[in-house]
């Protein structure tokens, strides 16, 4: 006998394992990270350990530019 999962859990379900595996990745030495993308990629390991880290230092900056907390906007 086959179980059926509602539409609702199987989404829950695809989501916490993308969130798993996104955290897995994010974990990951830059360098790692890139040597691992680079398998099977037209670019080099060196290319995008490039790119990643441009995207990890403007996604830093984007972090310092946003205010700590909305409340202390309006106050």
């Amino acid at each position: 006998m086959t179980t059926v999962t509602p539409r609702e859990q199987a989404a829950v379900n695809a989501r916490r394992v993308l969130d798993r595996a996104r955290a897995r990745r994010d974990a990951l030495p830059i360098r790692e990270a890139a040597e691992q993308a680079a398998v099977g990629s037209f670019r080099s390991a060196d290319e995008i350990e490039l790119i990643l880290r441009r995207l990890h230092r403007a996604a830093r900056s984007e972090q310092r530019a946003m205010p700590e907390a909305p409340a202390a906007v309006a106050a």
